[in-house]
This record gives structure tokens, C-alpha cells and sequence, in this order.
């Protein structure tokens, strides 16, 4: 999306051993079309290498020894680039790092752009276990959180100390996701609650054998993490799918139609915005065989099938007032008079309408042509990545909820 290109992201490395997955953060930044400015604590520079950040930010890495560099005239370097940065991510960040963060200690140049900036702040501590319980660090990790400043929270596995425990650097892809959440054009969904249902279901013949369709997931994750970004709680109701989730959001996975039924209506009444983007079966097996099915010489096989529950008809019936359920229809022909039928029957406030044939068929591509129809009759035709879709259905739907919140 055109947002997350040309940003200005400075990136702040302090001296654990993390700072060697450093560099690559620095590359996935750069590469996606933004300026980075590096600043590396004196710790830093002896585990990573400045002219290799250099090269890949395509910029000068700042040292510890430029916080008084006369270079630049007037403009002093902790307040230029304090002054310059759209966010700051220091990762990884020290305890000694955090102790500064939190105290305002600015006898470094990156502790001083810390205390200069006001643009938000990433940090992204990653220590010993035991470092990272210790009660100090707790209290600096409470002091920051107070200040308003993002912390990232480590996760667990393996430490480079040899033992196993929470403390890891979170993943750069993680990083790179609360970096866009930060720096995300559009807040409208915060303090919201929204249900993503996403994926194909599955529906068993046989331990082995089973229904279901090429449905990728691709589409309702974008939705998810779309919304996400623009500030709300998100759970996804998946299908077995090969993607990996988005970064941030709750996931609940199940496997058959039923299932999916049970997880949303368990869930459902506490969420603002529902959206069923999932390609559930119509179909299920009337009977599931407990053991695979033999040939036994048979030339044919005939399996009688029974419908699966209508999940958005089902929510849709007991659905509370405010609250916006989003269909999804996906197409072979007659697109708008059956996308229009299921705003009705299921009593959708709009569906989202794309055919599963041609170029742009919805199933497993990058890309998705969408028609956005509401009962009213609005239209919206938007083709563009999952993701750059995911974001117009979200316009489209905090419209219909500023709509329902107002009374109109």
C-alpha cells in the first residue's frame, strides 16, 4: 500500500547479541521504499557493522562518537534526526537501553534522540530471562508504558546465553507489523472489536478423504490484519489454511463448517464489526465413515450429502442493533443479482462480491477485483492486492458504522 512507502523510519540498535538480525530489518525497511537513518550505541558497533547498515539503508550509520560531530553546522544530530523520524524502533533493546528510555538518560546519542523525539517510539527489549524478570527491568518496562512509548514484548525459545525462556528479539516481521500500525494513515477502528472469519472448511468422507474448495485464506487475513492496523482488537476464525496469520490478532482454527458455526456464535455478540470471509462448504456428508473406504471392486460410489449451517443467515438473525455484519460472495456468474440476494436473505449490512473465475478469480491470487454493495444501493468497484482491497471494504465499513452509531 502507498502508505508504507517513503516513511521516515530511524532504527536505534543498542548491544545485545540480537543486533545481527538487525541489518535484515534494515534491508526489509529500506527495500519497501522508505528512508532509514541507523544510530548504533558504542555496545553496537562492536557486534554489527556500520558500513554494512550503511550500505543497506543506503545512508550514513550514526556512532556514538557523532553525537558532538561538528559536520553538520547547526544542525545538531540527536535533535536533526530526533526531529526527522516519523517513528523510532530500537531493537534490540538492552536493559541498559530501557533503563535510559525510561529515565530519560541522554548521555548517548540514541538515549538523547530518544528524549528529543516527539514521534512515537518501538522498543523491542531482548535479554536473559532472569534480566528480564528482574524487578528493575519490570519497573522500566512499567515507566515506559506509562510514557506513552510501545513496547514490543519478546517472545520465548532458545537464548544465546544457552538456556531456553522469554527474552528472544520478537521476529522482524513482527517489528515491520507494529511499525505499520504505528504509522498507519487511519486510527478509525480503535477501541473496536472485530471477527474475521477466513479459509476454506473441510468436511470428512473418510479418515482420508474430504470436500472443501482452493479457498487460500488470503483475503480474510488481509481484512484482519487491515483492521488491525487501523487500531482494533481482532480475532480470526480460520480454516485450514498454508499462510501464516498476521501479527497481533487472536486466532481461533477449525477445521468443518460446524466448527466454524460453533466459534462464531460462541464469540459473536461481543464484536462490533463481523465479517465472513470465509468459503465455507454448502455440503457435508450425510455419514463419515470411521475407516477409509475401500474400493471392494465398485466402477462407482454414491455419497448423499445434507446442508451446513448458514452461519451469516445465523448471525444475522440474532445480530444486535449497531453491530455490522460484512458477507462475502464469491461468484461465477450473475454477480450482482446474487450478491444483492444474499444482503437480503442473510440481512448483511453489505457484501462484498468477487467472480472466482478469470485473472482475478478470488481463489489463491494476490489480487482481487471487489464489488462493495449495500441495500441501499451503493456501489463501490475497487481492484487492487488482497491487502490494498482489505483497506477500501474497511473504508466502506467504518461509513456504515459512523452510520448506525448516528441513527441515520
Amino acid at each position: 500500500m502507498d502508505w508504507k512507502k517513503n516513511r521516515r523510519i530511524l532504527v536505534g540498535i543498542s548491544g545485545g547479541i540480537a543486533a545481527y538480525k538487525i541489518p535484515d530489518l534494515v534491508r526489509k525497511l529500506s527495500g519497501a521504499g522508505n528512508e532509514v537513518e541507523v544510530v548504533l550505541t558504542g555496545a553496537a558497533e562492536a557486534l554489527v557493522s556500520p558500513l554494512a547498515l550503511s550500505t543497506l539503508s543506503g545512508r550514513r550509520a550514526w556512532l556514538q562518537r557523532d553525537f558532538l560531530d561538528t559536520e553538520h553546522g547547526w544542525k545538531i544530530p540527536h535533535i536533526s534526526l530526533a526531529e526527522w523520524a516519523e517513528v523510532i524502533v530500537v531493537a534490540p533493546c538492552t536493559a541498559n537501553m530501557l533503563r535510559r528510555a525510561a529515565h530519560g538518560e541522554a548521555e548517548t546519542l540514541l538515549g538523547a534522540i530518544l528524549l528529543a523525539t516527539r514521534s512515537p517510539i518501538l522498543l523491542c527489549p531482548a535479554m536473559n530471562t532472569n534480566m528480564l524478570e528482574h524487578p528493575s527491568t519490570l519497573s522500566h518496562l512499567k515507566t515506559c508504558v506509562h510514557l506513552g512509548i510501545k513496547v514490543l514484548q519478546p517472545e520465548s525459545g532458545f537464548l544465546a546465553c544457552g538456556t531456553e525462556g522469554r527474552g528472544r528479539l520478537p521476529s522482524l516481521e513482527a517489528i515491520q507489523e507494529e511499525v505499520w500500525r504505528i504509522l498507519s494513515p487511519k486510527r478509525d477502528l480503535a477501541g473496536k472489536k472485530v471477527l474475521v472469519t477466513a479459509g476454506p472448511t473441510r468436511e470428512f468422507l473418510d479418515p482420508v478423504r474430504f470436500m472443501s474448495n482452493p479457498s487460500s485464506g488470503k483475503m480474510g487475513y488481509s481484512m484482519a490484519r487491515t483492521a488491525w492496523y487501523r487500531g482494533a482488537e481482532v480475532t480470526i476464525i480460520s480454516g485450514p489454511v498454508s499462510i501464516d496469520p498476521p501479527h497481533g490478532v487472536e486466532v481461533v482454527r477449525v477445521e468443518s463448517a460446524e466448527q466454524m458455526k460453533d466459534a462464531v456464535m460462541e464469540r459473536a455478540e461481543v464484536f462490533d464489526f463481523i465479517v465472513k470471509a470465509a468459503a465455507v462448504g454448502d455440503y457435508r456428508p450425510v455419514s463419515r465413515s470411521s475407516e477409509k473406504i475401500k474400493r471392494q471392486g465398485k466402477d462407482q460410489m454414491t455419497v448423499a450429502f445434507e446442508q451446513n449451517p448458514d452461519i451469516a443467515a445465523l448471525v444475522g438473525a440474532v445480530k444486535r442493533p449497531g453491530q455490522i455484519l460484512v458477507g462475502f460472495a464469491a461468484e461465477s456468474h450473475d454477480l450482482e443479482k446474487n450478491a444483492l440476494e444474499k444482503i437480503k436473505r442473510k440481512k448483511l449490512d453489505f457484501v462484498v462480491a468477487n467472480k472466482i473465475t478469470g485473472k482475478d478469480g478470488a481463489f489463491g491470487s494476490d489480487h482481487n477485483t471487489i464489488q462493495i454493495l449495500d441495500p441501499g444501493g451503493a456501489r463501490l468497484t475497487f481492484s487492487g492486492t488482497k491487502e490494498e482491497a482489505a483497506w477500501a471494504v474497511w473504508d466502506f465499513a467504518t461509513v456504515a458504522g459512523s452510520s448506525f452509531a448516528q441513527g441515520s
